[in-house]
């Protein structure tokens, strides 16, 4: 009985805890998933996208961080662009009204604000996809 080792309490099985590789992974795919499917909902999936990033942030280490800061860094930017290109819209449809005369040289300028509205839609889908597909292979976002 001299080679008996007393129980310290601790599990000798292996722990998943900070600092692990697949920390913070589902999270990210979860948000890239829901960023990619904000198109057909209107983007209502998006900000549920960006409180799984935010909640998925605290606990993510290594590439899942990476992924995540990226995906946050996507949402905000692409954000403050659609403000503004949705006021630059306003600008030219009030002014269309308001003043006509100033309203039909802003007209077109208001079509090319819209087109740029769709294609930041288009590269946020396409910037979503590929981040998914590179966090899959487990590359850099």
């Amino acid at each position: 009985m001299a080679d008996a080792k007393p129980d310290t309490g601790k599990s000798i099985e292996p722990r998943f805890g900070a600092g692990h590789e697949s920390e913070g992974k589902p999270a990210a795919l979860i948000a890239w998933g829901l960023y990619i499917l904000s198109l057909p909902s209107a983007n209502l999936l998006v900000i549920v996208g960006l409180i799984v990033a935010y909640a998925g942030r605290g606990g993510a280490t290594g590439l899942a961080r990476a992924h995540i800061d990226a995906q946050i860094g996507l949402f905000w930017s692409v954000f403050w662009w659609t403000i503004l290109l949705w006021v630059g819209i306003a600008i030219c449809g009030v002014s269309f009204f308001a003043a006509p005369a100033t309203g039909i040289v802003l007209a077109p300028l208001g079509l090319i604000l819209g087109l740029g509205l769709f294609f930041l839609t288009v590269w946020f889908t396409i910037k979503s996809i590929i981040g998914l597909i590179n966090l899959l292979g487990d590359k850099a976002p």
